[in-house]
């Protein structure tokens, strides 16, 4: 079998499995998740965007959950407000686009773009998947979208298939003799007490990791250890380049000889010649700068190797990111950690924030093993949102995992479940839309 036969087969094998997953797929936010994400499988892309008839943007790959206050999404919003306009699978000329939505493309998104809509069987429009990236969209890219595309919309019609309302009213409710119950009920039901929850992207970050900062101005020449590496004390972390320090201690040594010899001078002749008592002062003032000099450089040379001052773990990203690197005196380079003392790094969106104490209970449900929550209590909540890594404004909460629970790696994510106060189930239901239109009214 040639390595073209090899190829093809692997495709398909991938695309066997995408269907396979879509297929076992329960809600449409999981569908969502595997368009945009696990796409990438088949077709080679930067940004991928799942765009839902009537409910804007549904998903974006690399975030967890779309914020529709963030300018990105706005701002594809807009964008797709125009591409609803023409139907069919197309390459998209940002051109097109009007002057003030066009303006933005080269901000937010690669050269090249193809957008696919999502049908029924009946040809009505679910949604419309769109990919973009650096490389033009070649024939052979769209016949894969297509068929993508399609497994996307059968499967969200399966898990989310069209109901008519009038219909079930018909058969459910008007023609029942209990629709006066019924009523009643539904009315006391939106008045039980439920407690109000909200859903936030979560990390497993260290709990008061020592910092390590760089103890002068110079470049990392090497770094001897490996990101997550299990270090002990006063291992070798990393070291600076020795090339200027060195030439600077032998210029200050050479400096410091020639002040002693100058001051031994003066001093001898002193005993012999009453003028020259008067150099004796300057000479040894001289001769104690230098000393002072050539002892700061090298304290300054014996801090070229930086070593790690207790056990832990070695946190940072890459390598190579500070090799060759120039920083400054108390630049933060890396942090030692202890495994065994993590907390929870939250960011609760500001369209989700709600009334928060300490102690609150948390559940985190890590991505590998969303199955099993691990519980936490709330033990900071910043008073003030700011914008995020992933690009949306958030309140940045910790939380500390309740005692006996085996604390996870440092580094895995998930979905953090915060609880607040018990509120009436018609508020917990209708939070949101009133959220919504207070902002619109500026209430």
């Amino acid at each position: 079998m040639n390595s073209s036969s090899d190829g093809q087969l692997i495709g398909l094998t991938i695309l066997l499995q995408i269907s396979r997953r879509v297929r076992e797929a329960t809600r449409p936010e999981e569908i969502g998740f595997i368009a945009v994400n696990e796409s990438k499988q088949l077709l080679d892309y930067r940004q991928s965007v799942l765009w839902m008839a009537n409910q804007e943007i549904f998903a974006v790959s690399g975030i967890p959950q779309p914020d529709h206050n963030a300018p990105y999404i706005q701002w594809l919003n807009a964008a797709f407000k125009e591409w609803q306009k023409k139907d069919g699978l197309r390459r998209i000329d940002p051109q097109e686009l009007p002057p003030a939505i066009f303006a933005s493309w080269n901000e937010w998104l690669p050269a090249h773009g193809v957008i696919a809509p999502l049908l029924t069987k009946k040809g009505e429009t679910l949604g419309m998947l769109f990919l973009a990236r650096e490389a033009a969209w070649q024939d052979h890219d769209l016949e894969i979208l297509k068929e993508l595309v399609a497994i996307y919309a059968h499967g969200l019609t399966t898990v989310n298939p069209p109901r008519s309302f009038t219909r079930w009213m018909k058969q459910h409710f008007l023609q029942s003799k209990a629709r006066y119950a019924i009523a009643i009920l539904i009315a006391v039901t939106l008045f039980l007490p439920v407690r109000m929850s909200v859903q936030a992207p979560a990390e497993v970050v260290p709990k008061d990791p020592f910092v390590i900062r760089s103890p002068l101005d110079g470049v990392i020449e090497h770094f001897h250890v490996y990101p997550n590496a299990v270090v002990k004390k006063d291992d070798v972390l990393f070291s600076f380049d020795q090339t200027n320090l060195r030439a600077r201690l032998g210029v200050a040594g050479k400096a410091f000889q020639v002040a002693e010899e100058e001051y031994r001078q003066a001093a001898q002749m002193a005993l012999q010649d009453e003028k020259s008592r008067t150099e004796v002062a300057p000479r040894h003032g001289k001769m104690q700068e230098k000393a002072t000099e050539y002892s700061y450089s090298r304290e300054l040379f014996h801090r070229l190797t930086v070593r790690a001052p207790r056990p832990g773990i070695a946190v940072f990203m890459e390598q190579s990111d500070w090799i060759g690197k120039y920083v400054a005196v108390g630049e933060k380079v890396l942090v030692i950690a202890d495994p065994k003392h993590v907390e929870i790094l939250i960011y609760l969106p500001v369209a989700d924030a709600i009334e928060l104490s300490i102690g609150t209970p948390v559940s985190l449900y890590l991505a590998m093993d969303a199955q099993h929550p691990l519980p936490a209590k709330l033990r900071y909540a910043a008073y003030k949102p700011e914008v995020t890594p992933a690009g949306f404004v958030a309140y940045r909460i910790k939380a500390d995992f309740d005692e006996g629970v085996n604390p996870p790696r440092i580094g895995l994510t998930g979905t953090a479940r915060i609880y607040g106060e018990k509120v009436f189930l018609v508020y917990y239901i209708l939070r949101r839309p009133l959220t919504a239109i207070q902002q619109m009214l500026g209430w």
